[in-house]
């Protein structure tokens, strides 16, 4: 069985069941179940998600900013020992090392965007060896995943006006 192939499937649309999945990679659903299992078991698939609108879903009633986090690596330790200590707040969703102007970009969830500030200035900008810190708020969402976020406003706002 092609595990690559299984793992593109998977992600392409977690719900999927294993006997779709047998039939698509023309295998036995007994096999993928026990692929699964052990990808789940290694870690390779660490998770299912779903994407949400939440342009529609919520109408604003959650707060989402990336953080862009500068910060002094430590001696043999580099940016690890720093990246931990904030990836273990639970209001980090997602966090990347970079290249370029900044060290860190975080993604951060909140009800408010008070309650995002906070969390920045009371915990991330305290932790040993941040240097600086930037907010950026999500005014809109556009495309999340490989998915784009339409509804029938952007529809509208999308066609040509034509005129005589």
């Amino acid at each position: 069985m092609n595990t690559n192939i299984l793992l593109e499937l998977l992600e392409n649309n977690a719900r999927l069941t294993t006997q779709d999945l047998a039939d698509i990679l023309h295998e036995d659903e007994a096999l993928i179940k026990s692929e699964i299992q052990q990808l789940e078991k290694e870690k390779i698939i660490c998770g299912y998600h779903t994407v949400i609108n939440y342009n529609k879903a919520l109408k604003n009633e959650k707060v989402m900013a990336f953080i862009e986090v500068d910060c002094t690596p430590q001696r043999h330790k580099g940016y690890d020992k720093t990246a931990m200590k904030i990836a273990n707040y639970p209001e980090i969703d997602t966090m990347y090392l970079l290249s370029g102007d900044c060290d860190f970009l975080c993604l951060v969830q909140g009800k408010t965007m008070f309650e995002v500030a906070r969390f920045v200035s009371d915990k991330i900008a305290c932790v040993e060896d941040v240097r600086a810190t930037k907010t950026l708020f999500v005014l809109k969402q556009y495309k999340q995943n490989g998915i784009v976020m339409k509804d029938e406003e952007d529809v509208e706002s999308t066609r040509l006006v034509v005129t005589p």
